[in-house]
Order: structure tokens, then C-alpha cells, then sequence
């Protein structure tokens, strides 16, 4: 199962919704070369270096939204959770109608320990007509409960954020594991079939779909995928996992 730190926040998935919008995050020429080298770091996984470049970015401009998204971004990333939250609301204070950086918040509250806030602003961000990824609020929502084995709870925002964007593909996998904690596997096959559609040959959803067939005793099915999966990358930890599951298949 997923631990919270892939959730949006802290993972590239948020960092990209920085980078599609330099052109808004205009500020003193020294400062937007800051910025760029930090967003440079953020997706090349160097959060220090990225949390040095966005500090003088804000240090010349502490008024940007961009700015203050970004830095968040970077103490994410470093598991200072307190000093995220605090920039993240910094940019909701400058900027209110900048939506994704719920998301955001929601990921460092809910890191935090602060759940109940942290899914208030998922909800808030759902909820917001103008957000362009209500799919990614939901699917941290239903990650969250299914984290907690709150199954239900989390197979309705799973099969939210599926409605709302269906290439949401941790969503699928998401909800075939809530299905599957209910008991419920058989009804997770045409899920991940579903998904699979979207992406072909997808080695996660390939993954999630051996575990739902060996679940519901389609044995010879549920083989075939993880073979699949060992095939394209034995070393990936898709196929060490389907290497692992295959040693307790009957013989």
C-alpha cells in the first residue's frame, strides 16, 4: 500500500503544477532565475539545492504565489512539514484563488499528523469549481482513508476522482484495493480491465489486477499478468513484487 509521502504535495506529480505557469510567476529578474533553478532541483530530486534557490527567490519577492508554492514544494520534500505549511498558506493568503495549493497543504497537514485538516483542504479544493485537478484532491482523500482501512470511505473518493479524470490511474488501483479490503475483489477485475485500457500494459495495473484475479482464485489469470510484469522489468519493483507473489501460487 501507498505511504501518504506519494501523495500530491510532495511527489513530482505537484511539483509539475508549479512548472506550467513561469509565465505567472513574474518577479525581479535575479528572483525568476532563482525560481527556475529551484524548479530545476524540485524535479531532479535535489530538494536542499532547491530549498537554497527558492529562499532567495522569496527573499526578493516574499509577495508571489509562485514563489511561495515552490518553497513549500522543497520543505515538503525534506519532511519539514511545519515550515511547508506555513509557505503554503503564504501563497493562499497572497493568492486565494490559486486552488492547487490545497492540494498541497493538504499533503503537509496530513504528513503532519494533522489529518482532519489536512482532508478539509482536499475537500475545500474539490469542492472549487475553478480547481483543474479535483481528480488529484480526491484520489488524496480516498488514499488517506484507505491508509486508515477506512475501505468504503476511500472506494467513494477513489471512484470520484475516476469521474472526474479517467487516466487517474492510482485511482484504479486505489479503488481495487478498498474493493479488496470489503472482500470485494471480484468487483475490482473490471476495474483495473478498465484501466488497462487507458494505459496498456501499464505495470502497476497489471500488478493490482494478478493480486485481484489470485484473490478470486482465477489462478492461471492472475499469472499471466505478473508474468507480464516480470517480463517488462524483473528488477523494477513491480516485478520483484510479482516475483514475490508468485512463490506462494499453488503448484
Amino acid at each position: 500500500m501507498r505511504r501518504l509521502s506519494r501523495l500530491a504535495g510532495v511527489a513530482a506529480l505537484v511539483a509539475a503544477s508549479v512548472v506550467v505557469r513561469p509565465s505567472l510567476a513574474q518577479g525581479p529578474p535575479d528572483a525568476e532565475t532563482s525560481f527556475n533553478s529551484g524548479l530545476q532541483h524540485l524535479r531532479e530530486n535535489r530538494p536542499q539545492m532547491a530549498l537554497e534557490e527558492l529562499k532567495k527567490a522569496v527573499k526578493q519577492d516574499d509577495k508571489n504565489p509562485y514563489f511561495q508554492k515552490a518553497l513549500g514544494l522543497a520543505y515538503s520534500q525534506l519532511g519539514k512539514y511545519d515550515e511547508a505549511i506555513q509557505a503554503f498558506r503564504r501563497a493562499l493568503v497572497i493568492e486565494p484563488y490559486y486552488v492547487d495549493v490545497h492540494n498541497d497543504l493538504g499533503a503537509a497537514l496530513v504528513l503532519s499528523g494533522k489529518r482532519a485538516e489536512g482532508r478539509a483542504e482536499w475537500i475545500a479544493a474539490y469542492n472549487e469549481p475553478t480547481n483543474p485537478t479535483p481528480d488529484l484532491s480526491a484520489r488524496n482523500l480516498g488514499q488517506s482513508y484507505l491508509e486508515e482501512s477506512n475501505f468504503q470511505e476511500a472506494a467513494n473518493w477513489f471512484r470520484s476522482s475516476i469521474g472526474k479524470n479517467p487516466k487517474q490511474l492510482d485511482a484504479y488501483t486505489g479503488l481495487a484495493a478498498a474493493l479488496a479490503g470489503l472482500h470485494r475483489p471480484e468487483e475490482a477485475v473490471p476495474v483495473l480491465e478498465a484501466a488497462l485500457k487507458e494505459a496498456p500494459g501499464e505495470s502497476k495495473l497489471l500488478l493490482a489486477l494478478g493480486d485481484v484475479l489470485y484473490r478470486t482464485g482465477r489462478f492461471n489469470e492472475a499469472r499471466a499478468r505478473l508474468d507480464a510484469v516480470i517480463k517488462k522489468d524483473p528488477t523494477s519493483p513491480e516485478g520483484r513484487r510479482a516475483t514475490e507473489m508468485l512463490k506462494h501460487f499453488p503448484r
